[in-house]
């Protein structure tokens, strides 16, 4: 959850320098980029080439959601497909909205999946994710929040993995190091929704403020032996120590709302020793559905952020995601689900 409630809505591991050399594209000072950076969200993916030889492939799903292929095997983060209203976009939140997941939705978007990575507990991240686990076994690591709440859910405690960052875990030949990470704060500086679990409520959780945060984490998820390696966040605010070093080629990357997190972008790009593609996420409003193109959060100043990368890190190539896209595994655009 990436969020200010008090701003008023309008109604309504590691890869080798080599590989990220070519991520970047072209070098200092070259005559143009592989890929322009664009703002227009429903028109971001303008470079049509195919994608880079490999065998990863992403597609983000919204908010801060992902859907990651690897040779045939499936990683999802964070996936909130269903997708229904709170009134959050629409002039004020209704915090008894009852949770739903869309069984034949889900199933079109995630198809099995192996592993689920969960940043943390609020609705527009968990929300499908227990369906995702009862109905394909896939394996979910998250923190002891989500370990509680997707148990009183019914989901098997044997599927599911606490972690507190800092575990590197091998799925035999996909690497997926945990970050320590840490929530948006709003203009108050506070956190929205707040709250850890220590022990699975007594019943199934059934509004969105039956979810709270319970800590957060990010994921570094590396595919095989030879890249790429994709960091992954679910809040726009980090741990600079815990990501020192993690040096990905790709970065999808929470835009804020504000500048509540001090020199949040410049940090955040510094510690990841700017990565070869950034790419923006968290920017859209998570209340309409995928099939329709992405609709810009008016909170949210994407064209700001990206305005700010492009000063931050000027070697590093930025790609605006859209939801009908699947991009190769250097983040250029392949093919397209519509």
């Amino acid at each position: 959850m990436d969020k200010d409630t008090d701003v008023q809505r309008p109604k309504r591991r590691i890869q080798a320098f080599g590989r990220r050399a070519v991520l970047r594209g072209a070098a200092v000072g070259a005559a143009a980029p592989l890929l322009a950076a664009t703002t227009d969200a429903t028109a971001t993916a303008a470079h049509r080439g195919a994608p880079a030889a490999g065998s990863a492939s992403f597609r983000w799903l919204g908010t801060s959601g992902w859907r990651i292929d690897v040779g045939g095997r499936t990683v999802l983060f964070d996936p909130y497909i269903t997708r229904f209203r709170t009134g959050l976009f629409d002039g004020g939140l209704e915090p008894g909205t009852k949770l739903r997941s869309d069984p034949g939705l889900v199933r079109e978007h995630v198809g099995r999946p192996e592993i689920v990575l969960v940043s943390h507990s609020h609705w527009d991240h968990i929300a499908d994710v227990p369906h995702i686990a009862r109905s394909t076994g896939a394996r979910v690591v998250g923190t002891e929040t989500t370990f509680h709440l997707l148990v009183a859910f019914g989901v098997d405690p044997g599927q599911i993995s606490v972690v507190k960052g800092g575990e590197v875990l091998d799925f035999d030949g996909i690497t997926v190091q945990v970050v320590s990470s840490l929530h948006s704060r709003n203009k108050r500086h506070s956190y929205f929704a707040p709250g850890t679990l220590n022990a699975p409520p007594t019943t199934a959780p059934s509004t969105i403020s039956d979810l709270p945060e319970g800590d957060t984490l990010a994921f570094q998820v590396t595919a095989g032996n030879d890249g790429p390696s994709a960091f992954l966040m679910g809040a726009s605010d980090f741990s600079e120590q815990a990501v020192q070093g993690l040096g990905p080629d790709l970065a999808m990357v929470a835009v804020p709302a504000g500048d509540a997190v001090f020199r949040y972008t410049s940090r955040l790009l510094r510690a990841l020793d700017r990565p070869g593609v950034v790419v923006p996420v968290h920017w859209d409003n998570f209340e309409e559905p995928l099939s329709e193109p992405p609709r810009r959060d008016p909170v949210m100043d994407l064209d700001g952020f990206v305005a700010q990368v492009r000063r931050e890190s000027p070697t590093s190539r930025i790609v605006v995601p859209d939801y009908r896209t699947t991009y190769g595994a250097d983040m250029r655009a392949g093919t397209s689900t519509a």
